[in-house]
């Protein structure tokens, strides 16, 4: 079911903070769907989804592929703009889908945040990694039941 993503449950935003292994989707240049297993954080109060890759991944190709890009390269998120993604986590019954434009961020100081927000929800410190970047995703619509 689709919630507003301004209103969700307590128990909504509580699975979120839970340890699952979530799911994102992009879309590859022919329009099918390419998913793939990810770690992600949710900020509520921002709507914002989280997930760190390494820059040379076919995710992170397809986010500045789909998206409009900026003279740097980098997809952005103005005017409606950026790649449509989803991000999904299962735990038997439960499931939560969060779904939105993503755009791919490279400044140290998103990355090193998104890292931390990884470490906090999963228990544990990525391995250090000079090619890392952000999917930085503007939550758009939130689905499931949780």
């Amino acid at each position: 079911m689709a919630t507003d993503v301004s209103h969700l449950s307590a128990e909504y935003l509580a699975f979120w903070r839970e340890h699952h292994l979530c799911t994102l989707t992009t879309l590859r240049p022919d329009g099918s769907p390419h998913v793939v297993p990810v770690g992600v954080t949710f900020d509520p109060r921002t709507g914002t989804a989280r997930v760190i890759a390494n820059r040379h991944t076919r995710k992170v190709a397809h986010v500045l592929a789909s998206a409009d890009a900026d003279a740097d390269g980098e997809a952005e998120l103005a005017e409606g703009r950026g790649a449509r993604v989803a991000v999904c986590q299962v735990d038997r019954r439960r499931w939560a889908t969060l779904e939105g434009r993503a755009r791919v961020r490279t400044e140290p100081d998103a990355v090193e945040d998104a890292v931390r927000r990884y470490a906090e929800r999963y228990g544990r410190m990525p391995k250090p990694n000079p090619d890392r970047v952000l999917i930085e995703i503007a939550v758009e619509r939130a689905l499931g039941k949780a």
